[in-house]
């Protein structure tokens, strides 16, 4: 077992992630038996899950997700399952109680970071969206009206602890444009973390996402985790908000989207990053809050 996913499961859970960890390889074992699978190749591994490539009885290449359950993704199999492999990775099989997954095998050493063309590569990544969010969310998802009312009722407190006036300005600012859309926080199945790293090149079509968040709401909530990808050619652009802008819209169109719907919901994502950042104990003084602030800076021109 990778000794980095040891150390990140400890980072963030403690002893419970040491114990996880620690039960890896018995879990690997037990699946690549109930489900007859047998090794293809090295593992891999992110901040929470363990994949390894494996070949299954017929032959058939897949990948063996392995992860602990928790609130981000245990909406993953029945949100793979309504996409059914339209414009996402093909669920082949999954266990709730464990939320041990296998998939399709993507190329893994191919993402979409990988085209040097960044609008080219958005394109890609904005047209998967809208097949994506075509589908409404199946029952039992978490839904967005809940998250964003959460957020609202920590923004107080959260504002008390930010020693710059410039983040509780944009703290409060994006609040109230979440404020504005609570009653209406939509119905669409959501991917929560669609970034040129989680599309990867595949057989069956040229790109596929993976590694969905799945939730209920509004496609809007969607485009930050491009927005503010891959931020080094944003930068070098020389004009941060028109580059960020240039993204924004190519996306509202390819979805079809209100702009100012879609300006405040990515507002959301600033505040709920922002929200995340407190709570690790942050002042809103690191890169990338400040690369949060930028996105909402740049898209506030759309509202």
């Amino acid at each position: 077992m990778p000794a980095a996913l040891t150390a990140s499961h400890v980072k963030y859970d403690g002893e419970a992630g040491r114990a996880w960890s620690a039960g890896l390889p018995a879990l690997a074992e037990r699946y690549l038996e109930e489900w007859a699978l047998r090794l293809d190749g090295e593992p891999r591994h992110g901040v929470v899950s363990l994949v390894l490539p494996v070949l299954r009885e017929d032959g058939t290449k897949a990948a063996l997700k392995l992860q602990p359950v928790t609130d981000e993704n245990d909406t993953e199999a029945p949100g793979l399952a309504t996409w059914a492999g339209d414009a996402s990775v093909l669920l082949l099989d999954s266990d709730p109680a464990t939320g041990t997954l296998l998939l399709e095998r993507l190329e893994a050493d191919r993402s979409l970071s990988s085209l040097p063309d960044d609008m080219e590569a958005m394109g890609i990544l904005a047209d998967l969206l809208a097949r994506l969010t075509a589908y409404p969310a199946p029952e039992g998802m978490r839904r967005l009206g809940d998250i964003a009312q959460a957020m609202l009722d920590d923004v107080d407190q959260a504002v008390a602890k930010l020693p710059h006036e410039r983040n509780r300005h944009w703290m409060r600012w994006c609040a109230a444009a979440v404020a504005e859309l609570v009653p209406e926080p939509g119905d669409r199945l959501l991917h929560w973390d669609l970034h040129y790293d989680n599309v990867l090149a595949a057989e069956r079509e040229p790109w596929l996402s993976i590694d969905p968040k799945p939730l209920a709401g509004d496609p809007g909530f969607d485009l930050m985790p491009a927005l503010d990808n891959r931020w080094d050619d944003v930068v070098a652009s020389g004009d941060v908000a028109r580059t960020v802008l240039k993204r924004f819209d190519l996306m509202v169109e390819r979805l079809g989207l209100d702009p100012r719907r879609a300006a405040g919901w990515t507002l959301g994502r600033a505040l709920q990053n922002c929200l995340w950042d407190v709570a690790d104990g942050g002042d809103g003084t690191d890169e990338w809050i400040e690369i949060q602030l930028a996105v909402a800076e740049a898209v506030r021109q759309r509202q």
